[in-house]
């Protein structure tokens, strides 16, 4: 009989997004390496419920549909709303589904994020985002921020108590510097970082460097921003030309190409827009030609 993890790996593989390739998380989860960021399918302002929940529903649907097989959220998107329309949409989950899910922000109103890193306050996180999600180990437990009020120890300590308890299975971190990341890891196995990094904006150069020598994913938050550098006229923009691709595609393409821990997770709200996104994984240029769209990059902040 064959084993869940080679049945999983087949499924990968025979998958439209696995056009993008593999990476295994922690070393045994292995993902497609596009997936998805599931912020958008809350209400404006990353508040309340979206417009059309049914909508959002079916849109989730249509992401599995495409073979993604990681899907980013927090319990702080909506709050709550997020992981709750994923559980309503794709539960029960098919296998190899991996939902990734934050804690360790607050929300008082839209817009409204604040840090709280208590143990007890992150352990009530995991207990209600296992409710909502209907699941018994979330796979990938991200902590959304440190809260400078905390010490680093107590918050990762309590997360490393509610992994041995098999509530979680891995942990990553979130908009963390190198240095943080090295502490993080002699508390705790860490397995991704989350943060902010796109084209025009790689201030994290130095967290990536550190997350390819390590085998650390990489998830890119805010992937498709490139500002100016995605301008008309710009190296990214006649690319996009040339190869006949959109300029969004080439800014996810290039993410996948800069390293092969990366794991971009456009998110949105629209059907066509995410078919758009799924298009990325296909787009295959020559490392030269990449080269020449790099040659200007922007400072490293």
């Amino acid at each position: 009989m064959l084993s869940v993890m080679t049945k999983t790996n087949r499924a990968i593989n025979g998958s439209k997004a696995s056009a993008s390739g593999v990476f295994k998380l922690g070393g045994d989860m292995p993902v497609c390496r596009l997936g998805f960021g599931a912020m958008r399918v809350t209400g404006p302002g990353v508040w309340g419920d979206p417009k059309d929940p049914a909508a959002a529903r079916r849109l989730l649907r249509k992401v599995v549909e495409l073979g993604v097989n990681l899907i980013d959220t927090a319990d702080s998107y909506g709050p709550e709303v997020s992981e709750r329309l994923i559980a309503e949409a794709l539960h029960p989950y098919p296998k190899g589904l991996l939902i990734a899910t934050k804690g360790g922000l607050t929300r008082s109103g839209p817009g409204e994020w604040a840090p709280v890193g208590r143990a007890d306050y992150l352990r009530q996180c995991v207990e209600m985002s296992l409710r909502r999600l209907k699941l018994e180990c979330i796979d990938l437990y991200q902590l959304h921020r440190f809260d400078p009020k905390v010490p680093m120890a107590e918050t990762l300590g309590a997360l490393k108590k509610l992994r041995r308890e098999g509530k979680i299975r891995h942990i990553g971190l979130s908009e963390v510097s190198v240095d943080e990341i090295r502490q993080a890891r002699r508390i705790v196995p860490i397995v991704s970082v989350q943060n902010l990094y796109n084209f025009g904006n790689r201030q994290s150069e130095a967290v990536l460097d550190y997350c390819t020598k390590h085998r650390l994913g990489f998830i890119p938050w805010f992937p498709l921003a490139a500002g100016k550098m995605s301008g008309p006229g710009s190296p990214l923009a006649k690319a996009a030309r040339r190869h006949g691709v959109t300029v969004s595609q080439l800014a996810l393409a290039w993410l996948l190409h800069r390293s092969p821990v990366v794991l971009p997770i456009p998110g949105t709200a629209s059907l066509a827009h995410l078919k758009e996104n799924m298009g990325a994984a296909t787009v295959k240029i020559a490392a030269s030609e990449w080269q020449e769209i790099d040659a200007t990059p922007p400072a490293r902040k």
